[in-house]
């Protein structure tokens, strides 16, 4: 076991997952506005699936999708942070920055406040030479975050996950080198 990371930004704690957030996880996950751009909602145990492992990623490695919860009431709104995703991408080996929130708390830039402290974590801690993070060309939302965050477009792939019917396989794909971190994004 690796010393566990958690972060605090004004608004957030980024976390280890607890069984108590498994519940809104699952209902986050069935939500069809939270999910309109993945193939599918996710059942109850496809959810607690990918809870499990979060937890186990971050105990094992100290890192990873951190459940993320708000500072003044302690409420489970979803998960930012960093993932090493599957071998099969085109530009894998590599980390990517990804975020799910629950509906009622976007547009109010919770993902951007936990994926910046998520980005020092991945450039300062883990000495990460680039970060990035790809979605479903429609998703316009995620997109606005990974520019605000600095991110550099970088083209678009067919995401080997999604079945190739679906209209939601062309990706697009963001690289944030840490170079562009240091020179843009860090304060001064």
């Amino acid at each position: 076991m690796t010393d566990l990371i958690e972060l605090e930004t004004e608004r957030l704690v980024l976390r280890q997952w607890k069984p108590a957030d498994r519940e809104p996880f699952a209902a986050l996950n069935a939500d069809p506005l939270v999910m309109e751009f993945f193939p599918a909602r996710l059942t109850r145990a496809e959810s607690d699936a990918i809870a499990d492992r979060c937890e186990s990623l971050i105990r094992e490695r100290g890192w990873g999708f951190w459940a993320t919860e708000l500072k003044t009431s302690r409420e489970f709104i979803g998960f930012v942070g960093l993932h090493t995703p599957s071998p099969e991408l085109p530009f894998s080996p590599c980390v990517e920055i990804g975020w799910r929130l629950s509906y009622q708390h976007w547009g109010k830039g919770l993902a951007s406040e936990a994926a910046r402290s998520a980005l020092g974590v991945g450039f300062a801690s883990l000495g990460l030479d680039e970060i990035v993070s790809f979605t479903a060309i429609q998703n316009a939302r995620s997109r606005a975050v990974m520019k605000k965050l600095g991110m550099l477009e970088s083209g678009a792939f067919e995401h080997p996950h999604v079945p190739e019917a679906s209209s939601l396989r062309p990706h697009y794909l963001y690289r944030l080198p840490r170079a562009h971190y240091d020179a843009t994004v860090l304060p001064s």
